[in-house]
C-alpha cells in the first residue's frame, strides 16, 4: 500500500480498493481512517478522537487535488 503523504504525524495511503469512488486511508499509531476525496467526508474510521477527524478532514482538503492526481495515477490502466 503506498504512502502518498505524510502529514503531522499521519499516514495516508491507496490500497486495491479501485471500484470505489476516490478515496484515502488514513493511519496513526493504532488509529485508522477512510476518507472520501469528492466531498472530503468521513467514510470511516477507529481510534480516533473526533478532533484527530476533523484534523485530517483538513490536511485531505488542503491536499485534495495533489490526491486525486495520486489516485489517478495509481490506478490508471
Amino acid at each position: 500500500m503506498p504512502t502518498v503523504l505524510r502529514a503531522k504525524g499521519y499516514r495516508f495511503f491507496f490500497s486495491a480498493d479501485r471500484p470505489e469512488a476516490p478515496h484515502i486511508h488514513v493511519e496513526k499509531g493504532e488509529g485508522y481512517a477512510k476518507f472520501w476525496l469528492e466531498p472530503v467526508a468521513v467514510a470511516q474510521s477507529r481510534g480516533f478522537a473526533s478532533h484527530e477527524l476533523t484534523e485530517i478532514a483538513r490536511i485531505v482538503a488542503r491536499n485534495r487535488r495533489f490526491l486525486r492526481e495520486k489516485w489517478n495515477e495509481h490506478f490508471a490502466g
